[in-house]
């Protein structure tokens, strides 16, 4: 028996190992307004099925260099999911802040400007002229402000998004415009809306939910999933809480990518 497990192990890993070769990653920086860039980390497998532009929480600067490295957002959803939605067939794009907006706050204040729908809306029209297939933004957290947000400004026709997921959505903020009162009424492309029951989050109550879903009154598909479980460590806003799903990361991840290639 011992000897079977350890085969079975064996061929688990060679599945694994030759699953992971056959995904290539690459940082591109794509221009984007006039003078500026906008970089992100490419993750790409064989064939992707569609392509996902993922959107990290908190202030959103990663610094990502061009040998690959992060210096801020190793911990957080998107950044720890990003090689599980390549795993599943996507073409993943993680976006970084743009070239002029490298220093703090990075995204603070930025994520519902026109100038960032300007930087995402250049990144959705080179992924499509890559790899001719749909394109989803994946916000989780803060980042479903700038998901959510460029959503209501880039109709389909106009070069926005073919699909929406929100994870961690911000549904209240002392800080600025959560994305509930942000007009939805205008995305018009199917919408994911996940959540983790427990979010301890004070800006993202489960509580809160019903009223997101309601405002998503024109998307011709929409669904919540509801995750339950994991671990809860630390900051309940972070990424090591409930509200990052802290150890049910792969499961998140299998289940979105399966409802983005759902026909």
């Amino acid at each position: 028996m011992n000897h079977f497990l350890v085969l079975v192990h064996l061929l688990f890993t060679i599945f694994v190992s030759t699953a992971w070769a056959q995904v290539t990653q690459r940082v591109v920086d794509i221009p984007a307004r006039p003078g500026v860039t906008q970089r992100i980390m490419l993750l790409s497998p064989d064939n992707p099925k569609s392509a996902v532009i993922l959107f990290p929480g908190g202030h959103g600067g990663l610094q990502i260099s061009s040998n690959g490295g992060f210096k801020w957002g190793k911990g957080n959803f998107m950044v720890r999911t990003s090689d599980m939605f390549a795993a599943q067939g996507l073409l993943v794009a993680l976006v970084d802040a743009p070239s002029d907006r490298q220093s703090p706050p990075y995204l603070g204040g930025f994520r519902q400007k026109r100038e960032h729908v300007a930087d995402i809306k250049a990144v959705i029209a080179w992924l499509k002229q890559q790899s001719k297939v749909p394109v989803w933004l994946v916000g989780t957290s803060r980042g479903t402000q700038s998901a959510a947000f460029i959503a209501t400004q880039l109709p389909l026709a106009e070069g926005g998004p073919d699909g929406l997921v929100l994870t961690s959505t911000i549904l209240s903020d002392d800080k600025g415009r959560p994305v509930p009162d942000m007009d939805l009424n205008k995305i018009a492309v199917p919408v994911l809306v996940v959540h983790h029951r427990q979010d301890g989050c004070k800006n993202c109550a489960y509580a809160e939910v019903p009223r997101l879903m309601d405002k998503l009154s024109a998307a011709p598909r929409k669904e919540l999933l509801t995750f339950d479980g994991g671990q809860n460590r630390g900051d309940p806003c972070e990424a090591f809480a409930y509200h990052g799903f802290n150890g049910i990361e792969r499961d998140v991840a299998i289940k979105v990518a399966e409802w983005v290639v759902a026909k």
